[in-house]
């Protein structure tokens, strides 16, 4: 079967799976609405298991696969999709085969056990036990690996910190070289931004980590790395190919090109702008575009980086800037790094910005506040990425210790609960030797979470730089 075929079948495979689950806890199984749906996904399932002999669908973190496939995400189905893989990480199920001679009468035991709460001891070994007693013959099941999550080592941090540091000063000359009129190195950041594609590609963690290398001095060249990043990670999780990750890292390497066209003293004023200066900032989209559309080195013109540049200050309901005379819609790679560009900015120290919020309020405020103009679903694939507590933030526990947030938790259901190294005790007092821990571990004695975060906090408050933490 074609890939493409794959993608198409794998998606409306997991939307009817989807559809099926929802009918099913709402209706009881004699309901034609529930009928209606097995029988929407028996014919989906009949058709790919005609053609291969079987389907596998397995899930890795937030990543879905058909037959070795991965599947593609789009805004209109990644609830859908998230919600069917919560279900079965619940059940610590990481893949579903389906063979040859599956009947329609099949589907409902299954889905109705995935209903089920899991067993909070041994959610995969009890499900499967419960599962060999219902009449289900042609649905075989396997638990999730632990070889499937992502390696964290000191291999991986020091190739994350060798491709920061080279886009970092590849940023550097090639800003500098646009300020000065001189002609840039393309192939330059393009080796860059492929290497940032292939190190998110192989270790996301380590590069979300590189992201809380925020220098003041470098903000400008950090800033466009980490919102190539960030763009980056999101653009993973929505399903995009290489070549299409590629494509948005650089657009969102040059989003703000067009800066190196206004004053400096523009730039980097402390404090506010005055209406002249502020409207001389709004023109550094248009600005960009036109710089990108003549640069040479491109094999084709870089429409798709002009458009980033152009529009990632639009907003969705385009009352952003530049102001379009014409109704239109923002890409989607210009909505990424819509995004990725007010995190970034927002949790870092700027010119005019001495007090960076902490990430877990610029994430609520991009969330929850539809006046800052940012595509909504766009915002909850960077949760997912970053969890409620993005690594590197500053938190205190119930304990009155401080930790730095290190890892975000992969379930859906517990980003609430990173992993923190606690750096002072309950006194404020630092601890020579930081202490790793699991929030989401449980408390024998009660069953629930250990420790708890209870508020963020601002590390410069404390004169703590919370990368020596990460990164030692």
């Amino acid at each position: 079967m074609a890939e493409l075929n794959y993608q198409d079948l794998g998606r409306k495979l997991l939307t009817a799976i989807f559809g099926a689950l929802s009918a099913l806890k709402l209706y009881p199984i004699e309901n034609e609405t529930v009928q209606q749906a097995l029988t929407e996904l028996h014919a989906l399932v009949e058709g790919i298991v005609t053609v291969d002999g079987s389907a596998e669908v397995r899930v890795v973190g937030d990543f879905f696969f058909l037959n070795e496939t991965r599947l593609r995400l789009d805004l209109t189905n990644f609830a859908s999709f998230g919600s069917f893989a919560r279900a079965l990480n619940d059940h610590g199920i990481g893949a579903v085969e389906i063979m040859g001679g599956v009947t329609r009468e099949e589907w409902a035991p299954f889905l109705s056990m995935l209903l089920r709460p899991p067993d909070a001891e041994d959610p995969f070994g009890s499900f499967e036990e419960r599962f060999a007693q219902a009449p289900v013959t042609h649905i075989s099941l396997r638990p999730a690996s632990e070889g499937e999550k992502p390696q964290e080592d000191e291999e991986a941090l020091t190739a994350a910190k060798r491709t920061y540091a080279q886009s970092v000063k590849v940023a550097q000359e090639v800003l500098g070289d646009i300020r000065i009129g001189k002609a840039v190195n393309v192939r330059k950041v393009k080796r860059a931004v492929q290497g940032i594609v292939d190190q998110v590609l192989s270790n996301e963690a380590s590069m979300v980590t590189m992201t809380t290398l925020r220098d003041f001095d470098e903000y400008t060249f950090t800033h466009s790395v980490n919102v190539s990043i960030f763009s980056v990670i999101i653009g993973q999780r929505l399903g995009l190919d290489r070549l299409q990750l590629y494509e948005l890292g650089l657009g969102a390497l040059f989003h703000d090109i067009g800066k190196q066209r206004l004053p400096l003293e523009v730039i980097n004023k402390e404090g506010g702008l005055t209406d002249e200066e502020w409207d001389l900032l709004k023109e550094h989209p248009t600005e960009g575009m036109l710089l990108l559309f003549q640069m040479h080195g491109f094999a084709d013109v870089p429409y798709r980086q002009m458009l980033m540049a152009y529009e990632h200050h639009m907003k969705i309901d385009l009352t952003g800037y530049p102001q379009s005379r014409r109704t239109r819609e923002p890409t989607l790679f210009s909505r990424i790094v819509a995004v990725a560009d007010a995190f970034d900015a927002g949790t870092s120290v700027r010119s005019y910005q001495y007090e960076p919020w902490p990430p877990d309020a610029v994430l609520k405020e991009m969330r929850d506040n539809p006046k800052r103009g940012f595509d909504p679903q766009i915002v909850r694939v960077l949760i997912t990425a970053t969890g409620v507590y993005p690594v590197g933030t500053l938190v205190i526990l119930d304990s009155h210790e401080l930790a730095v947030v290190s890892k975000v938790n992969p379930s859906p259901d517990f980003l609430h609960l990173p992993t923190v190294r606690i750096i002072s005790d309950s006194l404020g007092l630092p601890l020579s030797e930081h202490k790793t821990v699991d929030l989401a571990e449980p408390n024998p004695a009660t069953g629930r979470p250990r420790h708890q975060i209870i508020k963020t906090t601002d590390p410069h408050k404390y004169g703590i730089r919370v990368s020596d933490y990460l990164l030692s």
